[in-house]
């Protein structure tokens, strides 16, 4: 990781968290564009097994948050407990307001465009600091990280992964720009991160 103070760390944590929130307040909320990894995962469970999201959630998250302690350490702890945190505090903040962004809602593809580029520099700007504002932030860092990866195409390969089993209940047309989404997001991730030098996937 690039060399950075803990105070530093902590405000780019939560300023990605901030503009993650406003994105899905404003944009994923509205737009009926989704992402990968957990949330899909949960929708998927909730068709499937009649598991409520409120529930799987909270296993998935807490699974993927335990495999990112055990490969990246105790700061990843830390700091993913400020993002995620930040993340729920700023979703409260923006959702009253909500849609800033009207504009946004005229067609899928600009809603998934501008979508991605919230939720990539968002969670890009969180794993610089060293944290992962959800499970799948955590999940990708970890599998970054012991595979050697670049860290864009850890969430491809994860978020791929859900959307493709959520082919099974959710028509093709309509996960389209979803699938967009997921590609550009994870990219942009990989440009923030890297962005400034060169450093690892972890504290």
């Amino acid at each position: 990781m690039v060399s950075r103070s803990r105070g530093s760390a902590c405000v780019l944590a939560l300023a990605g968290s901030a503009i993650q929130a406003f994105g899905l307040a404003n944009i994923h909320a509205f737009a009926d564009v989704t992402e990968g990894g957990v949330l899909g995962m949960t929708l998927l469970l909730e068709h499937w097994l009649h598991w409520s999201p409120a529930l799987s959630s909270l296993l998935l998250n807490g699974l993927c948050y335990w495999l990112g302690w055990r490969t990246l350490g105790k700061d990843f702890l830390l700091y993913s407990l400020l993002a995620g945190g930040g993340f729920s505090l700023f979703y409260a903040l923006f959702e009253p307001f909500a849609p800033l962004l009207p504009w946004l809602m005229a067609t899928p593809l600009r809603a998934a465009v501008f979508g991605a580029l919230f939720v990539g520099a968002g969670a890009g700007l969180a794993v610089r600091a060293g944290g992962a504002p959800g499970g799948d932030d955590a999940l990708a860092m970890a599998l970054a990280r012991r595979t050697g990866w670049p860290i864009q195409w850890a969430y491809l390969l994860t978020d791929l992964a859900v959307l493709a089993l959520s082919l099974s209940y959710i028509p093709a047309q309509r996960m389209i720009y979803s699938l967009l989404t997921v590609v550009l997001s994870g990219q942009i991730i990989g440009l923030v991160e890297r962005f400034g030098g060169k450093r690892s996937s972890g504290p």
